[in-house]
């Protein structure tokens, strides 16, 4: 009897210290992101870490440990360094191999300069557009083929696909991630800093972010469900849009998210919206600013739990990528949903990979066949707090989201771009290459034109036949 009385004591003892505080804490976070406010306290927490980075930076640097210098000075002879909105992006000025042979020899990557090129008459030394077939054909001499040669050898040791399916590399050490040089013990007060940094991270972050996430989902199921019974009407998106906003904002507490959004006019309220994908939390952080339809490959365990609860609040389009005539029905639901002026934007990522947030890949002109608004939409993450990308063949979701939990925070900036239309002399896959060439170059991101599904596929056999057939016409045929 004693025995269940002490024990019946300990638990009251811990429901008054522990559960009552986290219930106010919660209906605090729920009431804020209900009317669109904060405390302004993850944004301190970040500065905070800012300013613990910098003395870190500092103190390697006292120490002689480490001289910091940018990883591309490595390779000053065969890349140049471009600055795009503040952000450092590598552009390779040699020869690269691509899907189109037309544009082996052009310089940058990015589709306006191409098409500069091909408007510019100039004969400028510094033109680095291959001349027409028929001023290249001569006699074969062995040194025609050493550039190819080279550009083989070059993608041997670092191609431009595998790459973009790693961890972004850091310029200098984050207290979280190790980077690619070895470190040894550098000082007492670093050793202290970062076993500080753990505990916190681990034994009291790690914890509170679960119980959020939690909470998050419980109330998003409950939310969703309820405005499910709500007829349909001009009251019920209104509705949705409110709770889904509100409940975004509370899932977005338990990974600490700071997100700067710009450019609020552009905000897509209609039609379609792509974005560059690094994570499948990207559409988390669009949608804790606006409500979207969401399109896409249907998950099961945690990620379908989402799925099915977002669905019965306004129409999502999920489904099999393996299937040919799912995407057939996908079309046709998506142009029915366009055609409803009062339907919430259709948020689409048309890479339909994660890539690790420095490049953007070749689109798939699937969303751009549908016609329509196209609402442009870059995001760009911090990897100093934590890197967002989620190598899928490496990690389940669930491993995805514990590194998340245990990182410092997510922090992002997000750009809403002019919309933009599809021009009538234009085909799908040139609209698609233009809305990549804007995401990629508001965003600081390095424009590739390889498809991201290269990173689970060979490279198809006809663009190895496009190399050999564009090498055979620049020698000369009897």
């Amino acid at each position: 009897m004693e025995m269940q009385t002490s024990a019946l004591a300990i638990i009251t003892l811990s429901f008054s210290i522990f559960i009552i505080p986290f219930l106010c804490f919660m209906f605090i976070l729920v009431f804020l992101a209900s009317i669109g406010k904060s405390l302004g306290v993850r944004r301190a927490y970040v500065n905070f870490l800012v300013k613990v980075f910098e003395f870190g930076r500092k103190t390697i640097e006292a120490e002689g440990k480490w001289n910091v210098v940018d990883n591309t000075k490595k390779h000053t002879e065969e890349n140049s360094l471009l600055e795009k909105n503040g952000t450092t992006v590598i552009s390779r000025e040699d020869l690269i191999l691509v899907p189109d042979p037309e544009q082996n020899y052009v310089g940058n990557n990015n589709l306006e300069v191409l098409q500069e090129d091909k408007n510019n008459d100039s004969d400028d030394d510094d033109d680095k557009r291959r001349p027409s077939f028929e001023t290249l054909k001569r006699e074969f001499h062995l040194s025609d083929c050493l550039d190819l040669v080279k550009a083989g050898v070059e993608s041997i040791i670092e191609d431009q696909v595998t790459s973009r399916f790693e961890a972004e590399e850091l310029k200098s050490w984050n207290l979280l991630t190790r980077t690619n040089r070895q470190y040894e013990f550098i000082s007492w007060r670093l050793s202290f800093i970062w076993v500080t940094g753990f505990f916190v991270r681990y034994f009291f972050l790690l914890p509170l972010r679960v119980l959020i996430c939690f909470f998050g989902v419980l109330w998003l199921m409950l939310c969703t469900a309820a405005v499910g019974y709500i007829p349909e009407s001009n009251f019920k998106r209104w509705t949705n849009r409110k709770v889904s906003i509100m409940c975004c904002n509370v899932l977005s507490s338990a990974l600490s998210a700071v997100i700067n959004y710009h450019n609020p006019e552009n905000r897509p309220k209609s039609g379609i919206c792509v974005a560059n994908h690094t994570s499948p939390i990207d559409a988390l952080i669009l949608m804790c600013d606006n409500s979207y339809s969401l399109i896409g490959q249907r998950h099961g365990g945690f990620l379908g739990l989402l799925q099915r609860a977002l669905a019965r609040a306004s129409p999502q389009i999920w489904f099999e990528r393996s299937e040919v005539k799912d995407r057939e029905a996908v079309a046709k639901r998506m142009k029915e949903h366009v055609s409803v002026p009062n339907n919430p934007p259709i948020l689409i990522f048309p890479e339909g990979t994660c890539i690790n947030n420095t490049s953007v890949m070749q689109f798939k002109k699937g969303s751009f066949e549908v016609g329509g608004i196209i609402y442009p939409v870059a995001i760009k993450y911090d990897p100093k707090f934590g890197d967002a990308f989620w190598n899928s063949s490496k990690y389940s979701m669930l491993q995805y989201l514990y590194m998340m939990m245990t990182s410092w925070a997510i922090v992002c900036d997000v750009w809403y771009l002019p919309p933009m239309y599809q021009e009538e002399t234009e085909t799908a896959i040139d609209f698609a290459n233009r809305v990549k060439a804007v995401i990629s170059k508001q965003g600081g991101l390095v424009d590739l034109m390889w498809d991201g599904q290269l990173k689970r596929m060979f490279a198809k056999k006809e663009w190895r036949e496009k190399q050999q057939e564009e090498f055979s016409k620049r020698l000369k045929v009897e």
